[in-house]
């Protein structure tokens, strides 16, 4: 099939073919977009968990230091959440504080998804509504002289390729719609083991840090009980007695 008779197919559809073009194009570049910024952060994750699984204890500076090296990832908010919450107090607390960062991320995560999904759900409807544009013109053929078979069936072969071209971009959204959300999942298994990992190695380090003050007072504490307790002088017993 040449450049002319695609044209004219295109144009027998009412344009359809030509809009078919514009939304593989759209889909294919959120697809390709997303597919490299889920895979930075996926790899970024895993390099992350890794870094902090032989670490036993996590400080406030440490997490810091943390966030600014990732700060292009969704994880850097979890670890600034992390590091600012008053884990002395309200430890208690900071499951809930990781949980909302991971949500404030979720957003971001799956940026543009619905774009693929309208494509995914539109393009074969476009895709219809060429065909029958197409068997119109195809059929108006028969109202014509000395009309051959060969143009009615011509006609409805150049319809029938609105249909195709959309189930074929609907089939390649669909692929790269299930591969993205595949990597979402793996994003937020990553950030769920990373807030199970933060709460476990903060609760350590608040611990250590609790237990090392108290073996800083002992030793002060051993040298006030070892001091002798100074008596009060007792009063001289009068021996005669008052007269």
């Amino acid at each position: 099939m040449n450049l002319d008779a695609i044209s004219h197919a295109a144009q027998s559809s009412g344009g359809i073919l030509y809009l078919m073009v514009i939304l593989l194009f759209v889909a294919l570049t959120v697809a390709l977009e997303r597919s490299w910024y889920l895979r930075n952060v996926t790899l970024g994750g895993k390099r992350l968990l890794a870094q902090l699984d032989p670490i036993p204890a996590l400080s406030a500076p440490a997490l810091q230091d943390l966030a600014i090296n990732y700060k292009k990832l969704p994880f850097a908010r979890m670890l600034t959440a992390a590091s600012t919450h008053d884990n002395d107090h309200h430890f208690d607390r900071l499951a809930d504080i990781l949980e909302e960062s991971m949500m404030k991320e979720a957003q971001h995560t799956d940026r543009m998804f619905w774009v693929l999904d309208t494509i995914i759900t539109l393009a074969p409807l476009l895709g219809l509504l060429g065909t029958i544009i197409g068997m119109f013109n195809a059929f108006q053929v028969l109202s014509g002289p000395n009309t051959a078979p060969t143009q009615i069936t011509g006609g409805v072969a150049e319809a029938l390729l609105a249909t195709a071209s959309g189930l074929f971009v609907a089939m390649v959204g669909l692929v790269f719609f299930n591969g993205l959300n595949t990597r979402v999942r793996h994003v937020f298994q990553q950030m769920e083991i990373l807030k199970t990992m933060l709460i476990n190695r903060i609760y350590i380090q608040r611990h250590t840090t609790g237990t090392e003050n108290v073996l800083a007072l002992r030793p002060q504490m051993a040298h006030q009980i070892s001091q002798p307790v100074s008596q009060p002088a007792s009063q001289p017993i009068n021996q005669g007695g008052a007269r």
